[in-house]
């Protein structure tokens, strides 16, 4: 009985302040009460059950990507059924010439495509992602073509792709065009699968490396990660997104131009804090009747 008079009052509330509004209660969250504390230059969380923008900071200011990039060139790669167990050599061509170029993969290693990607998603490896994009029919121009045509496909207005690694600063997007990209890529289950792995180890020649990923918080069994990405670049700062499960909704997540190493896993950390502490109060005390 308490249960159900608690739901219904968190109902009735809820639609009352759509009818005032006009907006969902948590679309004006970071205009109303106090968001959470993220030191991320521009943010975006959306539940991508309901549509609803959960917070947001800057989302619509374009600027650099890093390796976030990452995630457009597996969708293009995977939806053009690129053979993954083709064999793809790196070569010179996959040297960036300018900073962010150190790479584990040397020239004259040879790798399938599936490993490529593997370890692009997962461990941002550049030379990987520049390797698959050139071996891409037409070449890396054509590949930078389907990324740009399939950034228009899911209404990313505000997004360019200028190649396949992030590197270039000419890559440019908003924190909620990107939102769309992560939703777009959770579909995927090799982009799953591959951006979620805590490791992966390849062959090399002769030897075995192992590559770990760039995200801690894959390693964290407090988080229920489905896609994630990380990237930097001096002009893009430190960057993350990532879907996961939380106070059991799907959420996205856009973090974008963090200062220090560990900013953005902390601002992760700091929206599901705040995110679990904004719960209705009719509604736990509904679940304490459970």
């Amino acid at each position: 009985m308490h249960r159900r008079g608690g739901v219904w009052a968190a109902f009735a509330a809820a639609l009352v302040a759509i009818c005032v509004t006009g907006t969902p209660v948590e679309a004006s969250a970071s205009k109303g009460a106090k968001g959470p504390d993220v030191r991320s230059n521009a943010a975006y969380v959306l539940d991508t059950t309901t549509g609803n923008v959960i917070y947001e900071r800057k989302s619509n200011l374009v600027a650099p990507i890093a390796s976030i990039t990452k995630l457009m060139t597996a969708l293009v790669v995977l939806e053009g059924k690129q053979p993954l167990d083709e064999i793809i050599e790196i070569k010179a061509a996959d040297n960036w010439k300018g900073k962010g170029s150190f790479s584990r993969l040397t020239v004259g290693a040879k790798l399938s495509r599936e490993d490529l990607l593997h370890l692009a998603l997962m461990a941002s490896e550049n030379r990987a992602a520049r390797a698959v994009g050139r071996a891409y029919p037409g070449g890396e121009p054509a590949f930078v073509k389907a990324m740009n045509a399939k950034a228009k496909a899911l209404g990313m207005t505000q997004t360019r792709f200028d190649d396949p690694s992030g590197l270039s600063p000419e890559n440019v997007s908003s924190a909620r065009d990107l939102a769309k990209l992560v939703v777009a890529a959770s579909r995927n289950r090799t982009i799953r699968e591959f951006s979620t792995s805590p490791s992966h180890t390849v062959k090399v020649g002769r030897s075995m490396l192992e590559f770990r990923n760039t995200n801690s918080l894959v390693r964290n069994p407090a988080w229920d990660i489905s896609v994630q990405k990380t990237g930097f670049i001096n002009e893009a700062g430190e960057c993350l997104v990532l879907q996961a499960m939380i106070d059991e909704r799907p959420v996205v997540m856009v973090l974008l131009n963090s200062f220090g190493k560990y900013t953005r896993v902390a601002d992760a950390k700091r929206i599901r804090q705040w995110m679990e502490t904004q719960r209705p109060r009719s509604l736990a005390r509904a679940d304490s009747h459970r």
